[in-house]
């Protein structure tokens, strides 16, 4: 239960594997190593030691690219790549319908906390229409801090004028639940839509 009885009026959520898929995470980039006949191997090498760079939004998805797939000569052509990245998100079902409920329901303050590559959280928020839900977006493009790192979840704090323990994070990495925990916010790790509900059935709002 909340933290010292308290009562939360401020929902921090993630949003890549609680309300759409993962932008670019690890099957969509298997997806397009078999699409683009790339070598998977070295192709991911290359993305793990670029992308922490990228999603601090510290590189364009040009120099992103240019690194990790355009270094040498292909077939198909950036755009084409790009469409096919922007192309691998999808919705959670019914899982932004219930969290706008929510914060109509209990009049809360909702603040994405997530990593995420400006030029694809770009897309997904205007895609998905998910300043609709979120009062700011502490993204790791924008705010060049990144999960685990303490400091973005320190700044969402800040910006959403929220005490850790009136506070609680969604997010379906279980580490960054924990270290959220650590700073006296409640976590929750999302695994599926309807065991959450279940979850905040439980939680007191304000």
């Amino acid at each position: 239960m909340n933290h010292k009885g308290e009562t939360i009026n401020t929902l921090f959520l993630d949003i890549g594997g609680v309300l759409l898929s993962s932008g670019w995470g690890h099957i969509a980039r298997r997806q397009a190593a078999i699409n683009f006949k790339l070598d998977q191997e070295d192709t991911e090498d290359r993305h793990q030691l670029t992308f922490g760079l990228y999603e601090a939004g510290m590189l364009t998805l040009d120099e992103y690219l240019n690194r990790v797939v355009f270094h040498q000569e292909r077939n198909f052509t950036k755009e084409e790549f790009k469409a096919f990245m922007f192309g691998q998100s999808s919705p959670v079902e019914g899982s932004i319908e219930f969290f706008k409920s929510l914060k109509s329901k209990h009049l809360l303050k909702v603040i994405a906390v997530n990593n995420e590559a400006r030029e694809l959280n770009d897309f997904r928020i205007q895609k998905y229409k998910l300043d609709q839900l979120f009062d700011a977006f502490v993204s790791s493009c924008y705010v060049h801090l990144t999960k685990p790192d303490i400091g973005i979840l320190e700044m969402a704090c800040g910006i959403a004028h929220a005490s850790p323990p009136n506070i609680l994070y969604i997010d379906d990495k279980l580490l960054f639940v924990e270290i959220a925990q650590s700073m006296g916010i409640q976590g929750y790790h999302f695994q599926a839509l309807e065991e959450a509900k279940l979850f905040i059935q439980a939680i007191r709002f304000s």
